[in-house]
Parts: structure tokens; sequence; C-alpha cells
């Protein structure tokens, strides 16, 4: 994919916006907000406290908004459309946007490449942190775009560090590939065969593994029992089932966490579970894949229980409750 094209350019009308501001003294937050405030929508600094947009009716209202914000913290402040005539000429005020958003594409480059150096080792190394990956790769993929956004005249930096993250993201693609081909065994075909076992996974049990259990217990095996033991080098004994777990049965696959994986192969057609599991992948991934409202309190609800016990038994008995309440509502819905 090639540079953005901007969206107002010099040539196409030498217009730009000017939001000329003057802020109280006090309190210093509120400086330090009016400061993030201007940065997050790509203006640049002409002089002190006189800050540019090419002119746009996104720009207009972005910079209105904010004076709104700054009148009413007490401070005072003026709109204006302008040209330059002398001094700053327009390709010179093109190059202050360009130089600030090569400013930021390098120190994402940074993260990128450490993040690179992070998914370059043998597979093996890393895979336990193969979720925390994703996650600082999602992070970083929704960085770009947030830069690109403001890169209104195609700045140099973006190329390069657009292809640092497609290639950390095709290697955790393949790597990810890689273990689900290697090590996954042969699970047992239908629910019938999941029945009477023992499920494993690793202590500590957290978002997608109360989740796992919940849906074991509830679905699959209401007699389920369950094993908790270290996150790597435990043998399974016969009859055993693990998941959510190095070289488990039922783990995360590509960008799907285990929820999903189990949902996916036991073959439970339940659009009230689907509803839970983009729940549950959002929270464990943190990617906001599917930007479901009802995260951020589920979300934490779950770590109350993280924080109120320590025991895994408690904490997945405590999150049936959470997720039953929320398959119910979910159920009901459909009507």
């Amino acid at each position: 994919m090639g540079s953005p094209q901007p969206s107002v350019t010099a040539s196409d009308s030498g217009r730009w916006l000017l939001l000329i501001h003057q802020l109280p003294p006090k309190p210093a937050y509120f400086r330090v907000k009016v400061w993030r405030r201007l940065q997050g929508l790509g203006s640049v600094a002409i002089k002190s406290s006189v800050y540019a947009l090419p002119m746009s009716e996104e720009a207009q209202e972005d910079f209105a908004w904010l004076l709104r914000e700054i009148e009413q913290g007490g401070g005072e402040g003026s709109l204006c459309e302008a040209r330059f005539i002398d001094g700053l000429s327009d390709a010179q005020v093109v190059k202050l946007f360009n130089a600030a958003r090569d400013a930021d594409y390098e120190e994402l480059a940074k993260e990128a490449r450490g993040l690179t150096e992070a998914t370059s080792a043998e597979t093996s190394a890393w895979e336990e942190h193969a979720s925390e990956l994703r996650a600082k790769q999602a992070r970083l993929r929704k960085r770009l775009a947030e830069i690109e956004r403001m890169d209104f005249f195609g700045a140099n930096g973006r190329e390069g560090v657009a292809g640092l993250l497609a290639g950390i993201e095709e290697r955790l693609a393949a790597a990810m590939t890689q273990i689900v081909e290697e090590t996954q065994m042969a699970v047992p075909e239908g629910i019938e065969d999941l029945k009477g076992r023992v499920w494993v996974t690793r202590r500590g049990v957290h978002v997608d593994r109360i989740a796992c259990a919940w849906l074991i217990r509830g679905f699959i095996d209401p007699h389920a029992r369950f094993q908790f033991v270290s996150h790597k080098g435990y043998e399974p004994e016969p009859g055993e089932l693990r998941f959510d777990m190095f070289e488990a049965e039922f783990t995360h696959k590509g960008d799907c966490c285990s929820f999903e994986v189990l949902l996916e192969r036991t073959g439970i057609a339940d659009p009230a579970l689907r509803a839970i599991a983009e729940i549950v992948h959002d929270i464990d991934l943190k990617d906001d894949k599917f930007g479901r409202p009802e995260v951020a309190g589920i979300a934490r609800l779950l770590a109350g229980i993280g924080a109120a016990t320590s025991a895994d038994e408690e904490r997945i008995e405590r999150g049936r409750v959470i997720f039953e309440d929320l398959y119910a509502s979910f159920r009901d819905a459909r009507g």
C-alpha cells in the first residue's frame, strides 16, 4: 500500500487554519491536556500558541471543539483562515508537518524493531508469550493508523514502519501455524468423546481460561474435572485434555483465543456463545477486533475476581456466575 494521499495540499488552496490561543498559567494539567489534543489532531506549531492545520471542514470542526474546551478552561483564542504571504512559505509549512510525522513514524519504528527482534528468535523461545506479542503488534498497527490519519502530506517515514509491521505479522502468523501443525495432538471427535476427561490448564486462571472452564462445564461435560499445572513442561496423562497452554489440544490458533478455538472445534453453534467468544477475544488479545461494547465492563469484573482470590477453582466458580448471566442476556435478547 502506498503512502496515504494528503487530504489538502498547499498547492491546492494555499489556505491554512490557525488556532491562536492563550491558556491560564494554572492548572498545569490543563495546559498538558490542550497540548496533547493539539498533537492528536496532527497540528504543528507555527509560533508559540499558534497552531496550524490544512484547511478542511474536519480541521475547522476539530479546532472549534478545542477552542471551546480552551475557553471553558479559562483560556481564550481565535480561529482564522490564513495564507502565508511573507516569512513562512507554504512549502516550509508542509515540511513542518512532514517532519512531525516522520518523528512519529521513527518512534513507532523503534518499537517495531524491538518486536521484530522478539519474533526473530526460535519459535519455542517466544511461543508462550505469543498472546502478548500479538497484543503489542495490534497496538503498533493501531498507532500506525493514527499517524496515517494525521499524515496530510505523505511523509517519507511511513513505508519503513509499515514494512516492519507487515514482517512481524507474517512471522507471527507463520510461526503460530507451525506450532499448531507440529504440536497439536489429535482431538477426539464429537462432544461425547470429550466427556469424562480431566481438563488441564495453567495455574492462575484468568479471562480465557475462566471462560473456557465455564464453556466446558456448561456445554460439554457438567462433571468435568480441572487440574492446574505449571505453564510448561507438563506431560499429560491418558484421558487428560489441555487448554490454553503450551502444546495444548485446545489453545490459541492464529488470531483466535482458546475459547474461540474450543467453540469452533466442538461444533457448538450458538449465537449467544459466539457473542461471548468475541468479548473474550477482545479482552484476552486486546486487539479490539470485534469492538464489543461489553468488553470494558466484563474485563473489570474478571479483573476483580483475580484480585479477590488466587484459588483457581474459586476463580472459575466466580467466573461461572458472570458468564451464565452474560449468556442469559444474549439468549433472551434473541427472543
